[in-house]
């Protein structure tokens, strides 16, 4: 099936959104159901206001990653991440200690639930927030048809999770205590490795901590197979629909009068509809993330290695090369035989040059393109601000070291070999 530029964009949105909001939206969900189901309502209104809570920051930190270039968002994911994974690992503690201490059973457990409700969803919202800013970067007008064609992608992809996540929230509360409980530190657990997985890749490549085999080969993992978890966190919210529509099956409940039965079978109803939303939520979201994901992606070219002198251990780019405002593409390769590649554009309305690795600490070495006098990252198709490429934060290239001598850009090689293991990955 061929698609038109403008419909491949909207069905982008729909696999971004869908992919962006899921896990946040599925665990909100238990979280809720939760604390519902386990203190009887006590402590909803609690989640409620961190729900609130954390729309409110994530709408502030989209600001600030569109308005300024002051957000480091690797280092900014390492502090949600730690805040996320000690909150559960004290929601796990307070749990158990819970069984022996009746008011710690249920305040400081629900806490560290919303505590890590507010940091999922700032994490989670914050950049998809910023994506109706991308769109209208990349457009010439907000009623153009590929403009309203991503814009309904987007809709509908946060329609299809927001469906999800109330539906795993109404099925929470007809499991059995133990159930869900068991269910959600499942999710958890599976959400923390995969954060942690991540974190070390921040780390590494930051070089926060030294170079390690076996963290590299874990943070490689988890940025391979992010779908992987997705979908076992998909499953999890499955097993809701199939222990609820089994008890369904099963059920017998005795009654003493007409009424009493048709507010059992009402009750029955209701469970049969919320288990239903939940499969076909979780099927929708997997043909999203394959069938849709793989007509929606063509593969980009990225424009070839451009020729410069090689001497003296340096790179010698010269401005002739690289004064047209295009993206230009340079690299070296190293005794290994892996290229390093770097970018260099020059900036709008300056005679200043945007200079980076085409690579950042997010997408690693997936590059970038140009499109329509725009720098696009490859992997996430958030599109660079011209004027803060060579700058620390967010999407945009790592920062190399380089000199401007004689009509040159002069990048030293033993500056590139740092990064030779960011386009080995």
């Amino acid at each position: 099936m061929r698609l038109r530029e403008s419909e491949k964009e909207g069905l982008k949105y729909l696999v971004d959104s869908t992919i962006q909001l899921i896990v946040m939206m599925i665990l909100t969900g238990m979280i809720y159901g939760y604390v519902k189901n386990a203190f009887a309502r006590k402590y909803t209104r609690f989640i409620l206001i961190c729900i609130g809570t954390g729309l409110a920051g994530s709408v502030v930190m989209a600001v600030m990653k569109t308005a300024t270039n002051k957000i480091d968002t690797g280092m900014w994911n390492l502090w949600f991440y730690f805040i996320s994974g000690g909150a559960f690992i004290l929601f796990l503690i307070f749990t158990l200690a819970g069984k022996f201490v009746k008011k710690i059973a249920s305040l400081l457990p629900c806490i560290c639930l919303g505590i890590i409700v507010i940091i999922q969803m700032v994490y989670a919202l914050a950049d998809y927030l910023v994506y109706p800013h991308t769109m209208m970067l990349t457009e010439d007008s907000v009623i153009s048809t590929t403009f309203i064609t991503k814009l309904t992608g987007m809709l509908l992809g946060t329609i299809l999770v927001l469906v999800a996540g109330i539906a795993v929230y109404k099925g929470s509360l007809y499991l059995k205590q133990g159930e869900i409980t068991a269910l959600l530190i499942a999710a958890a657990l599976v959400n923390g490795f995969k954060q942690v997985a991540t974190a070390f890749s921040v780390l590494l490549a930051r070089r926060i901590i030294p170079s390690n085999h076996t963290l590299f080969v874990l943070a490689k993992f988890a940025t391979n197979n992010t779908d992987l978890f997705i979908y076992i966190l998909l499953g999890i919210s499955l097993l809701i629909a199939v222990i609820l529509l089994i008890r369904r099956a099963r059920a017998d409940e005795p009654y003493s009068n007409p009424a009493e039965r048709r507010k059992i079978k009402f009750r029955w109803i209701l469970i049969k509809r919320w288990s239903v939303t939940i499969i076909v939520c979780s099927v929708l979201a997997v043909i999203i993330m394959t069938a849709i994901d793989a007509l929606a992606n063509q593969e980009i070219e990225l424009s070839p290695v451009e020729e410069a002198v090689v001497q003296d251990g340096n790179v010698y780019v010269s401005f002739e090369q690289v004064s047209d405002g295009h993206l230009h593409r340079f690299g070296y390769e190293t005794e290994k035989g892996t290229v390093i590649r770097f970018i260099v554009i020059k900036k709008p309305n300056s005679s200043a040059y945007g200079i980076g690795l085409d690579a950042c600490d997010i997408c690693g070495e997936t590059g970038y393109y140009e499109k329509n006098g725009q720098v696009v990252c490859n992997l996430c198709d958030v599109v660079m601000n011209i004027n803060t490429i060579g700058f620390k934060g967010g999407c945009n290239p790592i920062v190399i070291d380089y000199s401007i001598e004689n009509g040159h850009i002069v990048v030293p090689i033993d500056g590139l070999l740092e990064y030779e293991d960011e386009f080995n990955r």
